[in-house]
């Protein structure tokens, strides 16, 4: 239990690094101009890390009483990089 916690969120912290540069990049979805869209997209992306700590902070208070439910809580992130990646690799490949 602990290995899948630690190797996960090892994972998670080097999947920072083309996070940056996917964020940096996805400010140029206003080059349009402002939409609901573009925000969102942003902010999307933007806000990976702050549900990365909190998912790791709460995986890791649960792990003890409910293991289980620390491994839903820890698949968080996977989901969001998942997700994000699906969806700007659609928007390059489009």
């Amino acid at each position: 239990m602990k290995k899948y916690l630690v190797i996960s969120q090892i994972i998670y912290v080097l999947a920072l690094i083309p996070w940056l540069f996917t964020f940096g990049v996805s400010f140029f979805a206003f080059d349009s101009g402002f939409s609901v869209g573009s925000v969102l997209f942003v902010l999307a992306i933007g806000v990976y890390p702050i549900f990365m700590i909190a998912s790791s902070i709460v995986a890791w208070c649960i792990h003890k009483r409910h293991k289980r439910a620390a491994i839903i809580t820890n698949c968080v992130p996977g989901l969001w990089i998942g997700s994000i990646g699906t969806l700007v690799l659609y928007a390059y490949l489009s």
